[in-house]
């Protein structure tokens, strides 16, 4: 099933119903705020994939979740002293079906990705497990040389499959690297497997990871170092931070990466190289826990600001 079709515009307004109208979709603008599909720069992708989650559950919750908190984001950001959503504007997409057999569902996520990078924009996905990855940078390994996924995780997602899913979402980074122009770069990783020890070793020239155990001995600028001055992906788990910080996910672990961590990081990747795409996954909304919904929110808003306008401060 194709997730995509061209949208039709008219006097600067879609008609077409595959986007949500600017106050339904992410950061909830005005009209007065809003641009057409044609005219933003982004174009954020709900898609609420959970097939092969392993703990907890309700990530197919999250898009809409991350959405709703975005309309209570602040749109002025101090870092950046200025609006930043009005150097690129955004338009979200409407949820689309997806498909039940998770190889079936990255493809479709393979087609909308393809689809707004032919647009020429920049596409934000909204997750959904972390398996989603594997679609969505397939169209990104296509168009470049090289490319770098910057990682940010718990778990180093390096199974060649978990529980007979050869996709599952504990294989996601390892299904990236089947393409052989990817390179990787984890940050926050505190929890692997024996098994996956060996592709590790045997792939050391592909993989970097910053450890969490190890926090106090990297910075953010060897993060940016090991990235490069090409084009990077971002992923982000949000598993990544702490689970004092965010409880809200399937995986919680302890000893992980705040809110600042995280910042000046995205900040010394993006002042060198260029971020090209992204997704957010494993949010699992709970209720009492909406502090978990905003918090990806705004992390959603500053990965598109770094990614696509400039610090003025």
């Amino acid at each position: 099933m194709t997730a995509v079709k061209k949208p039709t515009v008219q006097n600067g307004l879609s008609q077409d119903t595959y986007f949500l109208d600017a106050q339904e979709g992410f950061l909830g603008l005005g009209a007065e705020d809003a641009v057409s599909p044609e005219a933003a720069k982004s174009w954020i992708i709900p898609f609420g994939l959970e097939t092969s989650v392993s703990y907890g559950g309700g990530t197919a919750d999250g898009p809409q979740a991350i959405v709703e908190a975005s309309h209570q984001v602040e749109l002025f950001d101090e870092v950046f002293w200025s609006e930043p959503f009005r150097d690129y504007g955004v338009a979200t997409l409407r949820p689309q079906p997806i498909s039940k057999n998770l190889e079936a569902a990255l493809d479709q996520l393979a087609d909308t990705v393809e689809h707004t990078l032919e647009s020429g924009k920049f596409p934000m996905t909204l997750g959904g497990e972390h398996s989603l990855t594997a679609g969505a940078i397939r169209p990104f390994a296509k168009r470049y040389e090289q490319i770098t996924v910057l990682q940010f995780d718990a778990h180093a997602d390096l199974r060649d499959g978990y529980d007979g899913e050869h996709y599952s979402h504990a294989a996601a980074m390892c299904r990236c690297l089947d393409h052989p122009n990817v390179r990787l770069v984890s940050v926050g990783i505190r929890n692997i497997s024996a098994g996956e020890i060996p592709f590790l070793e045997a792939n050391k020239d592909r993989i970097e990871i910053f450890w969490a155990k190890d926090r106090k001995k990297w910075t953010a600028q060897d993060v940016a170092a090991a990235v490069g001055t090409g084009p990077v992906y971002v992923t982000f788990d949000v598993d990544g931070f702490d689970s004092s910080l965010m409880p809200a996910t399937g995986t919680p672990e302890p000893g992980g990466l705040f809110w600042d961590d995280v910042m000046e990081a995205l900040e010394a990747v993006s002042s060198k190289a260029q971020i090209v795409g992204a997704d957010v996954v494993e949010l699992a909304p709970t209720q009492g826990l909406h502090a978990c919904d905003f918090l990806v929110a705004k992390l959603v808003y500053k990965i598109l600001s770094h990614s696509l306008t400039k610090k003025k401060m």
